[in-house]
């Protein structure tokens, strides 16, 4: 297998899972006190903060992702990070996934499978 590919692969994964677990500090860091009583210091706390990094560190995997393929195809792909992030909220927050999410996943991963029949030649 072409190692660029791999690579690319990695920085698409640790992008994603940045992103689940950016949103999941996020979330779980704004349900405590913040640091002081007045916005944006009532959101700030060492959860939120961690949060604001690792999602930094998907920002910077992103651009590495950008670097080796096409928008429009990075984007479609980034289209499964809202499917993982509703999954994880579900699986370490309880947040419930009704049978209308769970519908609008479906559709994601078929708009996912038609993506991936299309050609690779947009990886650089």
């Amino acid at each position: 297998m072409n190692s660029n590919i791999v690579l690319t692969g990695f920085y698409v994964i640790a992008a994603m899972f940045c992103t689940v677990a950016g949103n999941l500090l996020l979330k779980t860091g704004v349900q405590h006190r913040g640091v002081g009583d007045v916005w944006p210091f009532s959101l700030l706390n060492l959860q939120t903060f961690l949060g604001a990094v690792v999602f930094s560190l998907a920002m910077i995997f992103y651009m590495m992702v950008l670097k080796r393929m096409s928008l429009n195809l990075a984007q479609s792909i980034f289209a499964l990070q809202f499917v993982l992030v509703i999954i994880a909220a579900n699986v370490f927050l309880g947040e419930p996934i009704g049978w209308l999410r769970w519908l609008g996943i479906a559709m994601i991963a078929a708009g996912l499978l038609v993506i991936s029949f299309t050609s690779t030649s947009s990886l650089q």
